[in-house]
C-alpha cells in the first residue's frame, strides 16, 4: 500500500495582490488631548487571519483593538470592515465581539445561560438558541459543564466558557484582550492550541493584543510589532524572528546577542565587521551591500552560537571568552560567556541527555562561534 503526501494549501492572502483585506486601518491617528496614542497608521488583515497586536504597555495596541470595537473613535484616517466604513457605527451594531482578559462572566448564571445571554437579545429565532448553545459547548468541550456555574469550574473552563459566548453570535471578528493572562504556564500554553484550533475550525477572523511574544508567535498567523503607536514591522512569526527589520524587534522579540559595530569590507554577499579592539573581524551575509564605514548591528539568536573548549577549526567566527554564568531551563542551558573586552554573548545548547556532569562550568575558558548566515545584519 502507498501514500500520496497531501500538500496542505500556504494561508498567505497578504502576498496575494487580489486579495481583498477584511479589515483596512488608513492613516489612523489617535489622540487623548496632547498625548498620541497612535500615529498615521495604516494596517490591512484578512479574513481567516489570526492576528496578533504585540508590543509593550503604552505601545498603541490595545487602543487599536478599542478602536476596531467601536469604543475609541480616531482623531483622523478611516477604518473599514468588510468594506464598509465602520467609524461612528456603535459597537453593538458592528459585526464584532470582543472577549475580555476578565471574562466578565456572570456568576449568577450557568455555563450555558452565560453563552446564550446575548443570543436571547439578538435577532435569532428562540427555537435555536438551545441548540446554539449546544454547539458552542461542544466546540469548546465543555458539554458535560453546561449546568454548572461559573465559580464551579475551573480558570482554564472560565476561559472557554468566555470564548463560547463571544462566537456565539458568529462575528465576523474577535477581539481578544490579553485572554490567557490569569492562566498559568502550562495551561496557558495548552490554552494556545486550542484557541488557534478553534479559529481554524470556524474560520472567523481573530486579532489578539498580548505583550506576550511567545504567545503571539505560537498562535498568530501574522504579528504587527507596535512602538509609541506605530508599527514597526508586520511578518508572519519566522520573518519577525529570523529577519527583524530593525534593532528594536531583534531585542523585543526571544532573546538575542547584539553586537554593535562598523563595515571594515564589503564584496558580493559578504562583509566583515570591526566590532571591538583586539577582536577578529566579524564574517556575516547582510541582505544588501552596505558600504565601509558604516555603523550596524549584528543580531544572533543564542541557540545559534556553538560553544567548545577548544578553538574551531573550521567557524567563520570564532572568539574566546569564559564561562561567567549558566542558565539551566531543563530542555536547554543558557551559558553568558564574557570575552576579553568585557562584552557577553550568550550561547544555547540543547540538553539531549540527562545531566550528570556539565561540558563547562563558571571560569572555564571557552570559545564561541557561529556561522556567517547565523546573525542579521542591521543598520536601523
Amino acid at each position: 500500500m502507498t501514500f500520496e503526501a497531501v500538500k496542505r494549501p500556504v494561508f498567505a492572502p497578504w502576498k496575494d495582490p487580489d486579495a481583498i483585506p477584511l479589515i483596512r486601518f488608513e492613516g489612523v491617528t489617535k489622540k487623548f488631548g496632547e498625548f498620541v496614542a497612535i500615529e498615521n497608521l495604516s494596517l490591512s488583515i484578512y479574513e481567516r487571519e489570526f492576528f496578533a497586536l504585540l508590543g509593550p504597555s503604552g505601545c498603541g495596541k490595545t487602543t487599536l483593538m478599542r478602536m476596531l470595537a467601536g469604543f475609541e473613535t480616531p482623531t483622523t484616517g478611516i477604518i473599514t470592515l468588510d468594506g464598509r466604513d465602520i467609524i461612528g457605527v456603535p459597537p453593538n451594531k458592528r459585526p464584532v465581539n470582543m472577549m475580555f482578559q476578565s471574562y466578565a462572566l456572570f456568576p449568577h448564571l450557568t455555563v450555558a445561560e452565560n453563552i446564550a445571554f446575548g443570543l436571547k437579545r439578538s435577532d435569532m429565532p428562540k427555537d435555536q438558541i438551545a441548540a446554539r448553545v449546544d454547539e458552542m459547548l461542544a466546540l469548546v468541550q465543555l458539554s458535560k459543564f453546561g449546568g454548572r456555574k461559573p465559580h464551579q469550574i475551573s480558570g482554564g473552563q472560565r476561559q472557554r466558557v468566555a470564548l463560547a459566548r463571544a462566537l456565539a453570535k458568529a462575528p465576523k471578528l474577535l477581539l481578544l484582550d490579553e485572554p490567557l493572562a490569569a492562566l498559568d504556564r502550562k495551561l496557558r500554553e495548552e490554552t494556545q492550541f486550542e484557541l488557534m484550533d478553534i479559529q481554524e475550525k470556524l474560520g472567523t477572523t481573530f486579532v489578539i493584543v498580548t505583550h506576550d511574544q511567545e504567545e503571539a508567535m505560537t498562535v498568530a498567523s501574522r504579528v504587527a510589532v507596535m512602538n509609541h503607536g506605530e508599527l514597526v514591522q508586520v511578518e508572519t512569526p519566522e520573518r519577525i524572528y529570523e529577519h527583524p527589520a530593525n534593532r528594536y524587534v531583534a531585542d523585543f522579540i526571544g532573546d538575542v546577542n547584539l553586537i554593535e559595530g562598523t563595515i571594515s569590507a564589503s564584496e558580493g554577499e559578504t562583509c566583515q565587521i570591526s566590532w571591538a579592539e583586539g577582536q577578529p573581524l566579524l564574517n556575516a551575509t547582510p541582505s544588501e551591500l552596505l558600504a565601509v564605514g558604516a555603523s550596524c548591528c549584528l543580531a544572533i539568536r543564542p541557540e545559534k552560537v556553538s560553544i567548545s573548549s577548544e578553538e574551531p577549526t573550521d567557524a567563520a567566527n570564532a572568539v574566546a571568552g569564559r564561562v561567567l554564568d549558566i542558565g539551566y531551563l531543563g530542555n536547554i542551558s543558557t551559558y553568558h560567556v564574557q570575552l576579553s573586552n568585557g562584552k557577553v554573548i550568550k550561547a544555547q545548547v540543547a540538553n539531549h541527555r540527562r545531566l550528570a556532569r556539565r561540558a563547562f562550568t563558571w571560569e572555564d575558558p571557552v570559545w564561541v562561534s557561529f556561522t556567517a548566515t547565523a546573525g542579521v545584519v542591521l543598520t536601523e
